[in-house]
């Protein structure tokens, strides 16, 4: 069994054993059964833990799940710990390029860190697999990137023309001030007013946000709706804000993109965040079989932990990277990024693809209700957006 060991530390997922080799084989034969290593830079310490816990939690899954060899080479996925800063994502993806000689980079936690890596990537002609950032702009940086999770305003844009559909005229939206947030703002604010409503911003800081004096503008504004975008895993200290200045109970409706009510952190959230509605490309309860199996698979190799979105960006990262390399019989480089280019398959949050031309995800948008099911928080889906694509680039 394949396993990650302490964050922070150089890990490795080691593939079947390999065939050894005699000193006197050709160096063709030699490249030919060396390990394909998959570099996975993800924030395992410092406050976006949750995100790196999630995605590094589900690439082991996929590995043990469908086998650690690729094209007749065992496959070894390489962790580094970036603790979310990006001048430490870009040393270590140089790195891993130079040293390790890897074939393809992955996870990317957050968007600065993604952008901080794309000029290398282009440089080395380094497949990038991004697992988690979800800003619009980060595959036009590089055209070695390849998206498995999320554009942040493909969930947004629509957001808004479904809550103007239901009659809702007049919104604040809180977000976090970086790229997914101004993207957030930016494409339900566009959306929002061409249906004919109403919305007034406010940005917060990213890191160590303090919500409550923004919260108290939307409390005196009394907006009919309040919606937040805040990154993967803050969503609970935003909730614990929300109740403690009763807002609550304070007839505006909590709405969002699905991170302020991530799976991960969901049910500690308490009874106040039942009835919030979100838009979101994934939640624990969607209701396929194969999304049954996964979140089984996955508590079960994991303590119990509820997978969330993360978590399906980097399982779905390690399908894409496994079918690339098995046409291209473990070769990487551009060969790599155009067998990723146009695939489609069956993930657990419903049918998704990477367009061909823009390498980006396209995916369903399902808009979603907190309910208690069996006794535990769920984002249950009630309304389906399909086939949705980066609405700048249409």
């Amino acid at each position: 069994m394949t396993s990650f060991s302490a964050p922070g530390r150089r890990t490795v997922l080691k593939g079947a054993a390999g065939l050894a080799l005699s000193t006197a084989f050709a160096p063709a034969l030699r490249a030919q059964s060396e390990p394909i290593r998959i570099g996975l830079i993800l924030p395992m310490t410092g406050p976006f833990t949750s995100t790196g816990r999630q995605i590094s939690a589900a690439v082991n899954l996929y590995v043990q799940q469908n086998g650690a060899t690729v094209a007749g080479r065992p496959v070894q996925v390489i962790l580094r710990d970036d603790t979310g800063v990006a001048d430490v994502t870009r040393r270590i993806a140089q790195e891993l390029i130079v040293n390790e000689r890897v074939t393809a980079l992955a996870g990317f936690g957050l968007t600065p860190l993604a952008l901080a890596t794309a000029p290398l990537a282009t440089q080395a002609r380094m497949p990038m697999v991004v697992m988690a950032a979800a800003t619009s702009v980060i595959v036009d940086r590089s055209p070695f990137v390849v998206r498995t999770s999320q554009v942040i305003a493909q969930i947004a844009s629509p957001f808004a023309t479904w809550m103007a559909q239901q009659g809702t005229k007049r919104v604040i939206s809180i977000v976090s001030d970086y790229g997914p947030g101004h993207d957030v703002e930016t494409s339900f604010t566009a959306a929002f007013r061409e249906a004919g409503g109403t919305i007034d911003n406010i940005r917060v800081p990213l890191q160590n946000p303090d919500f409550s004096p923004f919260l108290q503008r939307v409390a005196d504004a009394k907006p009919e709706a309040l919606l937040v975008f805040v990154p993967s895993g803050v969503g609970a200290q935003f909730m614990k804000q929300f109740v403690e200045r009763g807002m609550d109970k304070s007839g505006i409706r909590l709405i969002g993109t699905g991170d302020v009510v991530d799976d991960d952190i969901l049910n500690g959230m308490g009874d106040a965040a039942l009835g919030v509605v979100t838009a979101h490309h994934y939640s624990a309860a969607h209701p396929s079989p194969a999304n049954r199996a996964f979140v089984e698979a996955f508590r079960k190799a994991n303590n119990n932990m509820r997978p969330n979105f993360m978590a399906i960006g980097g399982y779905d990262g390690m399908h894409a990277l496994y079918e690339g390399l098995k046409k291209t019989n473990g070769q990487g480089g551009e060969a790599l990024v155009n067998a990723m280019k146009g695939m489609a398959w069956e993930s657990p949050r419903g049918p998704m693809s990477i367009d061909p031309q823009t390498r980006d995800v396209v995916q369903n948008v399902y808009i979603r209700r907190v309910e208690r099911v069996d006794g535990e928080l769920y984002n249950v889906e009630f309304h389906t957006i399909p086939n949705v694509r980066d609405p700048s680039k249409r």
